[in-house]
Parts: C-alpha cells; sequence; structure tokens
C-alpha cells in the first residue's frame, strides 16, 4: 500500500492500479481530476487505476502520475500539432521524460529564454482615455455624453508602443501558471521567475479569460515556439485551492481525444493542395428526418460532396489481433449515410498493419489503417500522408493526384 506522501506512477495501460491511504480530501480532488478511477478497499484504502487520461495531479506531499505509452516530449508533439500544425517536433525534444512538470516547465523556459534573447517584444496597443490634454484622436461622442459643456478631462483614443501585448501577456499568464505548480526544482522555479521579471510590464490574463488571439508574422517570429508551448500550458494545465487549502496542480490529457484532434488536423494538412475542403466533426443523419445523427471524426468533400470518411480510434488489438466489431458497424453507417464505397479506420496502435475488410453483401470496404505513435514525430507525420494519399487515389479517383 503507497501512502499520500509518495509519487504513484501508472502506465495509460494499467488494469491493476495501485492501492492507497489518502485522506478524504485529496480523493476529492484526484476524483475531480479525471486522471485516475478511484475505487474503495474493504480495508478502507484507495485503488488507483487509469481511466483513459494521461497526465500528472500534485497536491500536498502526493504526486500521481499517469504515463502515455508514446512518452512525454511525444505527448507534448500531438497536443501541440492538434491545435496547431505549425508545431514542429523540435518545439519539444530534449525534454525530462520521467517528470511531466519539469520536461513542461523546462520546454516553457527554453523557449522563452530564445523569444526574449533580442529583448522583449513591443506592439501598438489602441487606448481610450480621458485625458488632461489632446492626444490621438477626440471622441466627440463621447465627450459630448460623459463631459458636456467641458473642455477637460477629452475623451480621445490613440495608440501606444508598449509590451502590453497578446504575445507577452500569453507567455507570462504561462509562466505564473508554471510558477504555482507546487516542488519544481529550485533551478527551474528561478528561471521561471526571471522570465516573469523581464515580462513584468505585460499585464498577466484572469483567470478563465480566453487565450488572447495572435498570428505568426516577421515580427513575433522569434516568439512563435514559445507562444505554441504557452498555449499549451493555459489549456491543459491548471492550478487551484481546494477543500482546507490544498493547493492542486493538474496536467490532464484525454489520449482519445489527443489522437483524434491530431489526425484531424495531419490529415487536413495533407489535403490542403488537393481539391475540396477538409472537416472535422462532421454532421452526419442516418435518417432522412435527422433524428439519428453521428458525426464522423475527418471528411474530405469535393465540390460539396463527401468523398472520404475517418475516424480515429485510440485504442488496441486484441490477442487475436481484431479491433472491436463497434468500430466497423460505425464505418458501415457512415458509408450508408454519405453513399461512400470505402472508410478509413485509423488506429494509435497495431501489429498487423493495414488490412481492408470487404461487408458482405454490400460494396463497402472498411480499410484499417495503424499509426505507429512510437515512431519520430518526422515518422508519424510521414504515415499520416502516406494515408492521406492511400485514401486520395483509393476515394476520388476522377481527381488529379498530382
Amino acid at each position: 500500500m503507497t501512502k499520500a506522501s509518495s509519487t504513484i506512477r501508472l502506465a495509460e495501460n494499467d488494469t491493476v492500479g495501485v492501492e492507497v491511504s489518502c485522506p478524504p480530501p485529496v480523493a476529492t480532488a484526484l476524483t475531480a481530476s479525471g486522471l485516475v478511477r478511484l475505487t474503495p478497499t474493504a480495508d478502507g484504502t484507495w485503488r488507483l487505476t487509469p481511466c483513459g487520461r494521461v497526465g500528472a495531479v500534485r497536491m500536498g506531499g502526493m504526486d500521481v502520475v499517469v504515463t502515455p505509452k508514446v512518452g512525454i516530449s511525444r505527448l507534448l508533439f500531438l497536443l501541440g500539432y492538434a491545435h496547431d500544425p505549425g508545431f514542429r517536433p523540435e518545439d519539444v525534444q530534449g525534454t525530462d521524460e520521467n517528470d511531466l512538470w519539469s520536461a513542461v516547465a523546462e520546454t516553457l523556459c527554453r523557449h522563452t529564454e530564445r523569444a526574449l534573447a533580442r529583448g522583449v517584444l513591443q506592439g501598438y496597443n489602441t487606448v481610450e482615455d480621458d485625458l488632461r490634454h489632446v492626444r490621438g484622436r477626440i471622441l466627440l461622442g463621447k465627450q459630448i455624453a460623459r463631459h458636456p459643456g467641458m473642455l477637460v478631462p477629452v475623451e480621445a483614443r490613440y495608440d501606444t508602443f508598449t509590451v502590453d501585448i497578446p504575445e507577452n501577456r500569453l507567455l507570462r499568464t504561462a509562466l505564473k501558471r508554471m510558477l504555482a505548480t507546487p516542488r519544481l526544482p529550485l533551478a527551474l522555479r528561478a528561471r521561471l521567475r526571471h522570465f516573469d521579471a523581464v515580462l513584468a510590464g505585460a499585464t498577466p490574463l484572469t483567470a478563465g479569460a480566453p487565450i488572447p488571439a495572435w498570428q505568426a508574422t516577421r515580427l513575433n517570429h522569434r516568439y512563435v515556439p514559445a507562444l505554441r508551448i504557452a498555449e499549451l500550458v493555459l489549456r491543459y494545465q491548471s492550478f487551484e485551492v481546494g477543500t482546507g487549502g490544498l493547493a492542486i496542480a493538474a496536467f490532464v490529457v484525454n489520449m482519445a481525444t489527443v489522437f483524434e484532434n491530431f489526425i484531424g488536423s495531419a490529415l487536413r494538412e495533407a489535403w490542403a493542395h488537393r481539391p475540396g475542403r477538409t472537416r472535422t466533426q462532421y454532421p452526419v443523419s442516418l435518417d432522412h428526418d435527422g433524428t439519428i445523427r453521428m458525426k464522423a471524426d475527418v471528411v474530405h468533400t469535393v465540390d460539396g460532396v463527401p468523398r472520404i470518411v475517418a475516424d480515429a480510434k485510440y485504442k488496441l488489438e486484441s490477442s487475436t489481433g481484431q479491433y472491436p466489431n463497434a468500430d466497423h458497424y460505425q464505418m458501415l453507417a457512415y458509408c450508408t449515410a454519405l453513399n461512400l464505397p470505402t472508410a478509413w479506420l485509423v488506429y494509435a496502435h497495431g501489429l498487423h498493419g493495414v488490412r481492408t475488410r470487404r461487408v458482405r453483401h454490400t460494396d463497402v470496404e472498411i480499410v484499417e489503417y495503424p499509426i505507429d505513435l512510437s515512431a519520430a514525430p518526422s515518422a508519424v507525420l510521414d504515415q499520416i500522408d502516406k494515408l492521406a494519399m492511400a485514401a486520395w487515389v483509393r476515394s476520388v479517383p476522377s481527381a488529379s493526384t498530382g
């Protein structure tokens, strides 16, 4: 039995789990995190088992870690690429594969250091204010409404050159989020504090505020890798104070969702130069009334007509090399509703390579296409490119394959 003042490590496919003794506030916080499933035992302890998510939860003297089979750096790559296909493998290279918190903090520090090497980025912000002297453009409507008959203060709008821009606000908020994580190594904490001080002129985002919009440009090019890591921190890492003042830090992701989003983004990129449009979560109606509805993970249309359908499944083969029957029923339904002869089942694992299954008494074929996520990121993207080409040649024969 493990006590609550230690590190508990579980593999994401662990079905046995570990028995833990922990007080009710800790058990409540672990359950709320969604990282593990807690089952009470006869002797008053809890059995912790993974429940489809990976990541880490840190509270008090306890760490619970569910390690992804693909490794931490690969996980960060999949997360980043799923939200932005410009995210490159080198953005997360050299991370600590044994400690997710240190890996994320180190990656954020490394890229922040590079971003700030030539100084803090500045830009123009538009400000509206009441001034004692004229600056910028006078807002006559507001002047009359707020200060009728008065010459000062003057309601004005003007541009100011400042460090308080979206890029710096995003980066500083991520640094502060990391700093809130308990028990980070002192050296990493010192680096985070240093970069936070350098960005002191940027206003951190308030809790719950949306991630500010930004676009990669020639001016902010050196910031881009750091901003991508910062977005990951803000999307997936949380910090809160629970019952009894218990500080809780969590970085938890659903691997099924990560894989689904990654496949959608990667296929969209692979088909970007082809005719048509790639859509994710494409609505599919199984009946004419539209009362039986489903959503296909990826559908590519040409001239508005569905030509390719694919679904991503983060599942393992059985010991006999079979995938769940329900997946094939789902793909048959998609083919029937979309009037397509072929569907692509994209799995995150597979030992038997690509296989095609013909549905009896129909012309429908379902292709099982495993992607080896243990390969290097560039090799994973190469696999997606081959899948995209195979699907295009097979499903859109009348279109150009050049």
